[in-house]
């Protein structure tokens, strides 16, 4: 008999039953992770958001397997075949595969071929030859014809005998166990190419002749042998290793040990072990292969799934660039660059398109509009999107940074993945519905810069590509976990009621899209929330929503300041006490860290808001509203490093992190094309986890290692002392090492590959220029 449900999942998380009980309890209240997380300490005994999750995911789990247990339970007990035997290895399966075994025998089923052998009466000689292998077979089988149920001679029966025993030993619980240990521990995955797939499946060569024990592939390798499979280039099968290729498959003699079957030169002897090989061979194997393969997708889906949520969090909790004046700029070369120019709030407030590139070449006009606008609007910043023509754009705007110094502009590469999404999709349709779709994209790219949380909220998690074979893996368990990973940065940093988009707020502990966007309708019929306790005039926001929701919800300048903190409404109480005794309003309280030191947090504690509560409050006090996400930090792309043909190795470049997998880490260098960071290439020590070194949007120094221009890969290194594996010729290592260290002096354009022209410098006569465009 198994444990309650809450001592299970609490042995697993290492904390007590009476900390699970209560988070499920909470939890089937409807309380979210984040509101448990933070708020609920003193309930919970402090398990935090990492922990809930993984309780929420094995309670539902575990509800799941005991309801399955009652459904068996039932369908035997009708059957009239539960012993008290039966019942008890039941209530004690642990695992939903193990009540599968069990329940095998009693599942309704088609009508089987040894199930016909027993409506003729056939079962009782397969069991006889099972427990005594002195009888002869044939002999014993003339007595068990019988033509008019299909048994009419002695091969007839004798085959529907071993029907009835391959079913009986492929039924056989402890026996599918015992096999599927042993194949998940001495098993191998082969992978074979299909015959004349060689060229068409050439991207899958690695692995048209491989082998790999199945307990040790690698998510990402397992996931690219099921993608061949998938494709029709590869085969998959699961194997051992057999010295002897004409010898019985091992499982086989673990089969006949369980059911008693051995080679002692009597009459069924020979019989029996043939019926073993087909137990094996027909039924048995092909049940374990299909089973074991899947959970082999499962395991790597999950950890494929696990590493995506990770960058993803990594990417939502980026540092923003603030609360500053950022013109988007959207490469493009024959369409021209889109630039979108959005205030200190994200407020689209200008919009052009220039054309320096082919065909147009307009680069002096390009450059003379876009400093018109930098100085109309005050821009700091200039965000330029990572895609096509994103180096050629980054160039152009060096060359206004360096015509035009006044201007005290910041340039930044900002990642553009899903971009695109969010400028075709609804709610940018209904964000700027008289906006063209093109230049969507770049207000997009410059709120993502000063907020990429509020930002990225809007676009499908899916949609921003930080994951390993993201369109390979369970879509509903990819999309539930990738919500909650939202769901729980969004509510970590907490949101400005007053300029959220609803969006944003519909992540928020407690709201939904309906609830959110009533809370903007509000906000616009009404004017900005003064206090929190207004939030309470929202249609449908109610008692329990407000709860959920009110510590997450900041108001800046608001009538208390308490809200723009994350101390919770229902906690106010506590920080009245706080000001009582030591004399101070809470505008002299708050930020006065070495005051609040010398406080002791025990002397305000009651019956309903224990010692967590009051250190988180005082904490807040300390840093109110403080932002858990990092200070900003930008790369610099060396100038001349713009295609992959401008590397060489050897080369020492800045990038960011755009993905972490589990076999290292893409870098975006700047020549359009992410190179990779090998896992071991990563540190001068031995590194297991890669995101223990690094994360999505880190800026990182990295070396070239090799570049492999016919398959577009990059191979980097994290170590700087490591050696390009083969160098490259020594004049061409030269010319690009010129290449990646000087920029031409002057002269015209120069074209890259996809036929867009690098802006000419600006020298005295384009500042000129620029002035004069500037002063019309």
């Amino acid at each position: 008999m198994l444990p309650p449900i809450e001592h299970r999942i609490a042995s697993e998380l290492a904390a007590q039953p009476r900390q699970v009980v209560a988070a499920i309890q909470l939890l089937d209240e409807g309380a979210t992770v984040p509101f448990i997380a933070r708020y609920r300490k003193e309930v919970t005994g402090g398990l935090d958001d990492t922990q809930l999750r993984t309780l929420e995911e094995r309670l539902g789990y575990l509800r799941e397997l005991e309801d399955r247990r009652a459904t068996i339970l039932t369908s035997i007990t009708e059957q009239g075949k539960l012993t008290d035997a039966l019942r008890g290895e039941i209530l004690s399966a642990d695992t939903k595969q193990r009540l599968e075994d069990l329940y095998l025998p009693y599942k309704q089923k088609r009508r089987t071929k040894a199930q016909i052998a027993r409506e003729a009466g056939i079962e009782p000689l397969a069991l006889a030859l099972l427990e005594d292998p002195k009888l002869t077979p044939e002999t014993e089988a003339k007595r068990y014809l019988n033509a008019d149920a299909g048994f009419p001679d002695v091969k007839s029966v004798l085959d529907g005998a071993r029907q009835i025993l391959i079913e009986r030993f492929a039924e056989d619980a402890e026996l599918l166990g015992a096999l599927r240990t042993w194949l998940q521990d001495e098993g191998l995955v082969a992978s074979t190419v299909v015959e004349g797939k060689e060229n068409e499946g050439a991207k899958f060569r690695d692995w048209f002749d491989f082998r790999e024990p199945i307990a040790s592939v690698p998510s990402h390798r397992a996931l690219a042998l099921l993608r061949g499979r998938n494709e029709g280039v590869l085969r998959l099968a699961l194997t051992v290793d057999q010295p002897d290729p004409d010898a019985p498959h091992p499982c086989e003699s673990r089969i006949a040990a369980r059911c008693g079957v051995r080679d002692q030169g009597r009459p069924a002897d020979r019989w029996l072990r043939e019926t073993v090989r087909w137990a094996w061979n027909v039924k048995i194997s092909l049940h374990l292969e299909l089973e074991l393969m899947n959970e082999l997708r499962e395991r790597a889906e999950e950890e494929a799934i696990r590493v995506f949520a990770r960058n993803l969090k990594d990417l939502l909790l980026a540092a923003p660039a603030g609360a500053r004046c950022t013109m988007g700029l959207d490469p493009g070369i024959r369409t021209g660059v889109k630039v979108a120019i959005v205030d200190r709030t994200g407020k689209l407030i200008d919009t052009a398109t220039v054309y320096p590139f082919e065909p147009r070449r307009d680069v002096q006009g390009s450059l003379a509009t876009l400093a018109m606008l930098a100085k109309k609007h005050n821009v700091e910043l200039v965000a330029i999107g990572n895609g096509t023509a994103s180096r050629e754009t980054d160039r152009l705007v060096a060359d206004l940074m360096q015509a035009m110094p006044q201007l005290a502009l910041t340039r930044i590469t900002v990642s553009e993945a899903g971009a695109s999404v969010y400028s075709a999709s609804e709610l940018a349709a209904r964000e700027f519905p008289d906006l063209d779709v093109s230049l969507r994209g770049a207000v997009s790219i410059a709120r993502r810069l000063q907020d990429p949380l509020a930002e990225l909220v809007k676009i499908d998690p899916k949609s921003i590509g930080v994951g390993q074979y993201q369109h390979d893996v369970n879509q509903s368990r990819l999309a539930k976990s990738l919500d909650a990973v939202v769901e729980d940065c969004v509510n970590a940093v907490g949101v400005d009621v007053n300029t959220a988009s609803v969006a944003l707020l519909s992540r928020i502990s407690g709201l939904n899209a309906t609830l959110a966007a009533n809370i903007v309708s509000h906000r616009d019929a009404n004017g900005p929330f003064a206090t929190r306790d207004a939030l309470k005039k929202v249609p449908r926001l109610g008692p329990k929503t407000f709860e959920q929701a009110a510590g997450f919800l900041r108001i800046p300048a608001g009538d208390n300041p308490l809200d723009a903190s994350a101390v919770h409404p229902e906690a106010y109480p506590v920080v009245e006490r706080i000001l009582a005794k030591v004399a101070k309003n809470v505008r002299e309280l708050m930020g006065n860290a070495a005051f609040l030191k010398t406080l002791r947090p025990t002397e305000f504690t009651d019956e309903r808001f224990g010692l967590p509560t009051v250190q988180d409050i005082l904490s807040e006090l300390e840093k109110p509203g403080r932002d858990p996400r990092p200070e900003f930090r930008t790369a610099s792309f060396r100038d001349g490093v713009e295609t992959l043909k401008d590397l060489a190795p050897g080369m020492i470049l800045e990038g960011v992190v755009t993905n972490v997998t589990n076999f290292g880490a893409f870098v975006d260098i700047g020549v359009h094309q992410d190179g990779l960071v090998h896992i071991s290439a990563l540190a001068d020590r031995f590194v297991k986890d890669p995101h223990s070194v690094v994360k999505a949007g880190q800026v990182v120094k990295v070396k070239v290692l090799e570049v492999d221009l016919p398959r577009q890969r990059i191979a980097l290194t994290m170590r700087m002392g490591d050696e390009p594996a083969s160098a490259r010729p020594a004049q061409a290592q030269q010319r690009d090492g010129a290449r990646g260290d000087r920029r031409p002096s002057g002269g015209n354009p120069r074209r890259d590959e996809r036929g867009g022209a690098r802006s000419e410098p600006a020298d005295g006569a384009m500042a000129a220029a620029l002035a004069r465009a500037m002063r019309k």
